[in-house]
């Protein structure tokens, strides 16, 4: 029995670790983007902010995870550990490609492989809540940033009321671009670490014949948020420079009134799909149509996707879900005709 927990347990660390290398890039991409925080003090805040926001604001979207997407008395032990393994090993890759991937959709595909193949799958909910959002949030978080970047800030730049080295310099603006990774840690906390929670407390919940919304569930999740949130620090620090500095160097230089808007929008959206309607987002998409978003205002939309970084990161968002449904649906099957589903 021990290690019908121990196995499922061990996976989910192993995708938080992969999960923190990839998410700390939208956190702090815009801050050390701009120059204002060291690299070495990220990871650390970054797990601090993480947990928090995970502790706080994360039941809703571990409840959709949990159980939305597929029936909770399916999530045994193998199924979990199935599901786990094959998110962490999708974004391993990314995270060897230097490439900030999104969590959710790759959990959300990966989950929904073993829901299809048991005839379970919540089509409704993926169809017409989930996936709309993937497609409405990023757009609003480029819509957003490049109204912003056309209408007030390029204009009031271009009159000489801001100049880099006057705002990149002053504390207060310095604190605010810190305060905002912070709140977009924070954020990712309320929504990533569902990923990994959700189906831990579902299995638990089954296991223990305990309501998956009652008060059994939420210890469950807070004791497995405990454990599961501390290693989104560690995969920060050991898998998540290549992000950095892709996303903060490599598509867009920006300065630090960007950085404020970037982070404010992106967590924002992230924690108001995360806490009202418990809706798994990818922060990294939204980071990035931001990024995008202010680029496209200022150098225009050619100079900025004929950059190499932004090509490839589309390349591996389409395909990397893809291939974590496919392992995920895969493995499901081999472990049935075995015999042990």
């Amino acid at each position: 029995m021990f290690h019908h927990v121990l196995i499922p347990l061990l996976a989910a660390v192993f995708l938080a670790i992969n999960m923190g290398g990839t998410s700390i890039s939208p956190a702090f991409s815009a801050a050390y983007g701009a120059n204002v925080i060291r690299r070495s003090m990220i990871p650390g805040l970054f797990g601090i902010m993480v947990f928090l926001g995970a502790m706080f604001a994360g039941k809703a979207t571990s409840l959709t995870i949990g159980q939305d997407l597929i029936q909770p008395d399916l999530m045994n032990w193998i199924l979990v550990t199935i599901i786990l393994g094959s998110v962490g090993i999708t974004l391993f890759i990314a995270n060897m490609l230097g490439i900030p991937q999104s969590n959710v959709q790759t959990t959300v595909f990966a989950i929904s492989a073993p829901a299809v193949y048991f005839h379970q799958f919540n089509s409704h909910k993926v169809f017409f809540e989930i996936v709309p959002t993937w497609f409405i949030a990023p757009l609003l978080s480029f819509g957003i940033c490049f109204l912003f970047g056309k209408f007030i800030y390029t204009p009031i730049r271009k009159k000489g009321y801001l100049t880099y080295g006057q705002l990149s310099q002053h504390p207060a603006v310095k604190t605010i671009i810190v305060i905002m990774s912070l709140y977009v840690a924070f954020s990712i906390g309320a929504n990533n670490v569902a990923n990994a929670v959700g189906p831990i407390a579902a299995m638990m919940s089954h296991e223990l014949t305990l309501p998956f919304n009652g008060n059994g569930f939420s210890i469950i999740m807070i004791l497995t948020t405990l454990v599961v949130a501390p290693n989104f620090a560690i995969g920060a620090s050991i898998l998540g420079s290549k992000g950095l500095a892709n996303t903060g160097k490599g598509i867009f230089l920006f300065g630090p009134f960007e950085a404020i808007i970037i982070s404010f929008v992106t967590a924002s959206l992230l924690l108001i799909t995360s806490v009202t309607r418990g809706i798994p987002t990818s922060l990294v998409q939204l980071n990035a149509g931001a990024i995008i978003g202010i680029g496209v205002s200022r150098l225009g939309a050619k100079n900025i996707f004929r950059k190499t970084s932004v090509n490839k990161f589309f390349i591996v968002w389409a395909i990397a879900p893809i291939i974590a449904f496919l392992l995920s649906l895969f493995l499901t099957y081999l472990i049935d005709k075995l015999g042990y589903l």
